[in-house]
């Protein structure tokens, strides 16, 4: 027979794991507001420790979401920005589309969309991964690779800040200054 202060003992070490568990889904559900962040489980992350990249076979790219978060039995990636962007930016999107890309090669599931989110802003963005979106990321890829063939990449805006870090200067046709 199982004494009573051990009985006592338990019961409240399990009350207090209870409470404690509560409190920490409290305090995620309080950082997912203050990020933006969707509500679901976030089953990938690589903000706070360094996650591993997706690959794509078909395409051989590879790259990391912000997050993955698992929503009514889908996979969405979301990707978190920085800046005062009051609209939807094309390169994020070719960015997020690409994110959906290696999710389904990865994991051969469906992405029905993906999240954009600008921080600084508040705003919001649920960017389908439609046939649309599929063919120009797909015509996009073939024609960086095209590009990077040649050694002729042509840059496609008119921002130095942008050009500062990016891997293509060497061979890009606007030299910055």
């Amino acid at each position: 027979m199982i004494p009573l202060f051990i009985i006592v003992l338990t019961f409240g070490l399990a009350v207090l794991l209870l409470l404690a568990s509560r409190r920490i889904k409290q305090k995620a559900r309080r950082v997912k507001i203050k990020h933006n962040i969707p509500f679901g489980k976030i089953t990938y992350s690589d903000l706070n420790i360094p996650a591993k990249p997706l690959f794509s076979k078909r395409y051989r790219i590879a790259g990391k979401p912000d997050y993955i978060i698992k929503k009514d039995k889908r996979h969405i990636p979301v990707e978190v920005k920085t800046g005062h962007h009051y609209e939807l930016q094309k390169n994020h999107t070719f960015q997020l589309a690409t994110y959906c890309q290696l999710l389904e090669d990865a994991y051969g599931i469906l992405v029905p969309y993906g999240m954009l989110i600008y921080n600084d802003t508040g705003q919001q963005y649920r960017v389908p991964f439609d046939p649309k979106l599929r063919f120009e990321l797909e015509s996009t890829i073939n024609k960086m690779r095209r590009e990077l063939k040649t050694g002729k990449i042509v840059r496609n805006h008119k921002d130095p800040f942008r050009c500062k870090n990016c891997s293509m200067q060497e061979n890009c046709s606007m030299k910055i200054v």
